[in-house]
């Protein structure tokens, strides 16, 4: 007897396998932890208007990535095109991943693209995602359900196939049911939806929000009543995307909204260290609200010299001190000593010193011990000497500094007047980066910016020498005197300035200036 359903065992055929990730509202933290695994897994990525091309960035070395991206008027690809493509890919045997905004099958088309998937004889796995219908709410402060206001709730869309020759939605029981409504894709009918609801009954005086690109740094919630929302809308030209919620639940957000209560929430603010290094500062400056612009205007590349530097790195045990002025000079003369040594305590009983607690948490993290570091105030070089001259008499110490190729001089000169014998340990470069920024530039020209910010004279100098046009007004935020010698120089106004030269500072100094 035969079964009576097909199943995915009788059916597979390929080696592929698709995987239809819910890539989540927009807020890149709110990825889940099966869908980042299928990003990194994938051989292919395939991505939606909404999902934030943050996430593309766990995508594997040699990944394609494929934009499919729907909005109003403007397809990329049509949902039969975007349906035979994964096909496709996944029948060629590869790793599909297939991003889509919020949960892939609450009114996304996941389960159409995987019955495509299925008939193909190709694997597949439906990977859910958070929902902008309770995520985006909820970063307005307002919760779906609550025991004061309601314990029901209603999905809808606002947004029907439109080949559909009525409606099928049944506005008599909608504007009639109990607790909250929410309903996706509907922005641009919010008339008609609610005309519909008071025709039917609803209280002109329901409370409404509408919350646009929620979960994102740039999110904006617009509110009022059933009877004045589309005028609203209407007045602040409030766009798509956007997602509605109706009912007393929205009551609850002048004592609930902590995301857009955050100090630099709707400020744009643009980063310019090197791409690996930018997410320490970025993710500070997101958790405070900001928008943040990625721009890389530097990259670190190796020394050209390496036999030269590996033989300093080789001889580190017979020195006295090793200093350390960045956290690329760890990285680069660590990875030189494993290549050397396969025992940490091949580097002997020198001390280590370093310029600030960056640099001293890439150290920390070998596991070894920082024995000088300047006091908070002056994290410079000028700081990391006069802790020397504190800290004990240099007269015959050796000293190996490991230091980029375009450092200032003055570590070598003052320690060596002070009668210590230095050898400077070129480990990297810094050198333009002109590829890795080309949508962020073009998204500052696009959008400008409130501020930018600059960790390095290098910054400064590779940004400027990309003559980019700074957007009128735009402050400039500086983590510390050298930096600012050099945005000076330039003919620029530094109004911002760290007290504490660190990226801890930085964002510090940046949160006071827009209180």
């Amino acid at each position: 007897m035969s079964a009576p359903f097909p199943t995915m065992a009788t059916k597979k055929t390929t080696p592929g396998i698709c995987y239809l990730v819910g890539a989540g509202p927009g807020d890149p933290g709110l990825l889940t932890l099966k869908g980042k695994e299928c990003i990194e897994a994938a051989d292919v990525l395939v991505y939606d208007y909404l999902c934030n091309p943050e996430h593309l960035r766990y995508a594997k070395d040699g990944a394609a990535s494929i934009y499919v991206g729907k909005k109003a008027g403007d397809h990329t690809l049509s949902q039969d095109e975007i349906n035979k493509l994964i096909v496709k890919l996944t029948t060629e045997g590869k790793t599909v991943t297939r991003l889509k905004g919020g949960d892939p099958v609450l009114f996304g088309r996941g389960a159409e693209e995987a019955a495509e998937l299925y008939e193909a004889g190709v694997k597949f796995e439906i990977v859910p995602g958070i929902t902008s219908a309770i995520a985006g709410p909820a970063y307005a402060g307002i919760p779906v359900t609550h025991r004061s206001h309601a314990s029901q709730l209603t999905i809808f869309t606002g947004h029907e196939d439109p080949t559909k020759p009525d409606t099928s939605l049944n506005y008599a029981k909608l504007a009639q049911a109990d607790g909250t409504k929410v309903f996706l894709m509907g922005v641009e009918r919010i008339e008609e939806i609610t005309r519909e609801f008071l025709k039917h009954g609803a209280n002109p005086e329901t409370p409404v929000a509408l919350v646009r690109w929620a979960t994102h740094s740039h999110q904006q919630t617009l509110v009022g009543t059933l009877s004045d929302i589309a005028a609203k809308v209407k007045a602040a030209g409030f766009k798509a995307p956007a997602v509605a919620v109706i009912g007393d639940v929205v009551t609850e957000r002048p004592q609930l909204n902590w995301f857009e209560d955050r100090p630099l929430f709707g400020k744009r603010i643009v980063v310019t260290r090197t791409r690996a290094q930018a997410s320490v500062l970025s993710k500070q400056l997101s958790v405070l609200g900001a928008n943040v612009i990625e721009m890389p205007t530097i990259r670190i590349a190796p020394v050209e010299d390496q036999l030269s530097f590996g033989e300093l790195v080789q001889d580190c045990h017979t020195y006295d001190w090793i200093i350390f002025t960045s956290p690329n000079g760890v990285d680069a003369f660590f990875t030189m000593f494993d290549k050397l040594y396969n025992d940490a305590r091949s580097i002997g009983g020198v001390r280590i010193a370093c310029i600030g607690p960056g640099t001293a948490e890439k150290v920390k993290a070998r596991h070894l011990a920082v024995d000088l570091m300047p006091d908070k105030k002056h994290y410079v070089a000028e700081g990391l000497v006069k802790a020397f001259k504190d800290h004990q008499d240099m007269d015959n110490v050796k000293v190996l500094w490991v230091r980029a190729q375009e450092a200032r001089e003055v570590i070598a000169n003052e320690l060596s007047g002070m009668g210590a014998i230095v050898d400077e340990c070129e480990a990297y470069r810094t050198v333009a980066e002109t590829e890795d920024n080309l949508e962020a530039l073009a998204r500052l020209k696009e959008e400008g910016a409130d501020m930018i910010t600059f960790t390095s004279a290098s910054t400064v100098e590779h940004f400027l020498n990309l003559k980019v046009a700074l957007p009128e007004g735009i402050k400039i935020a500086s983590i510390g005197p050298v930096t600012s010698a050099a945005i000076k120089a330039r003919g620029l106004k530094v109004d911002v300035e760290a007290k504490e030269n660190s990226i801890p500072g930085l964002v510090a100094a940046i949160e006071k200036f827009w209180k």
